[in-house]
């Protein structure tokens, strides 16, 4: 008894570094779109000032216009870039995360077995078909587990091709808008 106590210990600290590191890698994929909103913050600031500036000094309504028109094309461009970098953040930490998560459950799920093997080695004598109907109902709880893991990964694959042709679509229309502008 005391080698199960001891397994699922050893699981246990095994769960808890591994949270631990998911939570690294959360907050390293949250610190990265901070940073890269700051430096858009400030880009677009500089720009901004800039852009009114030279519209104050503009002489008539032509070169009004003009500079307006001028600043859609980069903004536009500058937006993109923008969604396409978020993207990138995004897909790579829930790539990473998907990772560690799957390869804890299978660890987890071995060890889960490891444990219900000794358990049943050491059922006392009369209990087979009790020892059976749990074992059955475990591999059944495993399947269930194991086909809503492959449901999220489905719906993760999905969401990211969703996402991936949105940008794709964004960045295309931006090209389209650009030519004519």
């Amino acid at each position: 008894m005391n080698n199960i106590a001891e397994q699922f210990n050893a699981a246990q600290k095994s769960n808890l570094h591994a949270i631990e590191s998911l939570s690294t890698q959360a907050f390293a994929g949250i610190q990265k779109l901070v940073d890269l909103n700051l430096t858009a913050s400030k880009a677009l600031m500089g720009e901004s000032f800039g852009h009114a500036q030279a519209v104050m000094e503009a002489k008539d309504a032509q070169e009004f216009l003009a500079l307006q028109a001028s600043s859609f094309r980069p903004m536009a461009e500058k937006s993109a870039a923008f969604f396409q970098h978020v993207q990138t953040i995004a897909l790579d930490s829930s790539a990473e995360f998907a990772k560690v998560v799957e390869a804890k459950t299978a660890e987890a799920q071995k060890a889960f077995n490891g444990a219900i093997e000794t358990l049943v080695k050491n059922a006392p004598a009369g209990t087979d078909s009790t020892v059976l109907a749990f074992k059955s109902a475990l591999t059944a709880g495993q399947s269930a587990l194991e086909t809503a893991q492959t449901s999220a990964k489905k719906a993760l694959e999905v969401t990211q091709s969703n996402f991936t042709a949105v940008a794709t679509q964004a960045a295309d229309a931006v090209k389209k808008v650009s030519k004519t502008a």
